[in-house]
């Protein structure tokens, strides 16, 4: 019986250290916040007089009508959109923020999205120190990297954060149609 309690203990002691070292291993470095929300939702919302949030929670057939359409189960309890509204009271544009969590540490970005629910812009907003140098080149505005140069000129980093980028664009706009417009709350 003690045999088999100090067996139990060394593979306690042995799973506690591989846990300990696959989280040093994670390695997430210190946020770079390249743009306030602030910032982001005077300049995405711009020509609006008054501004509401609508948190949208999906419901089960929404969740699984995404996750079927896609490939991605959206994993949040509710999503917030930022809606910025004239003075007649009619949409201007809303704006939401997403992130991806990777190895390297979260990528955090703003969609702006017409009351149509057309891109009208999108920034990114938050970062990694180390996933810096591989984002900055998409940060370029010559590069106009979403509809003409993802993959060209980029490093393979690049390239999988440029896909992130875009992945988060599409998740917003998908989020936008089915749980602002579907529903009829965006007039």
């Amino acid at each position: 019986m003690i045999q088999v309690v100090r067996y139990v203990a060394v593979v306690v002691a042995t799973l506690t250290l591989v846990g300990l070292v696959g989280v040093a291993a994670a390695h997430i470095t210190p946020p770079v916040v390249l743009v306030s929300d602030r910032d982001v939702l005077t300049s995405s919302l711009a020509g609006a007089q008054r501004l509401f949030v609508r948190e949208v929670r999906l419901t089960p057939a929404e969740r699984q009508a995404i996750q079927k359409q896609t490939g991605w189960s959206p994993d949040e309890d509710f999503y917030r959109f930022h809606i910025g509204r004239d003075a007649q009271g009619r949409s201007v544009a809303a704006t939401i923020f997403l992130t991806e969590y990777t190895v390297h540490g979260p990528l955090r970005v703003a969609v702006a999205l017409g009351p149509d629910g057309k891109l009208r812009g999108a920034t990114v907003v938050e970062l990694t120190e180390e996933t810096y140098s591989w984002v900055r080149p998409l940060l370029d505005p010559q590069s106009r990297f979403i509809a003409a140069n993802l993959g060209k000129g980029l490093d393979s980093m690049g390239q999988f954060y440029g896909q992130i980028v875009t992945s988060l664009i599409q998740r917003a706009a998908l989020l936008y149609d089915v749980g602002v417009l579907k529903r009829g709350d965006s007039a």
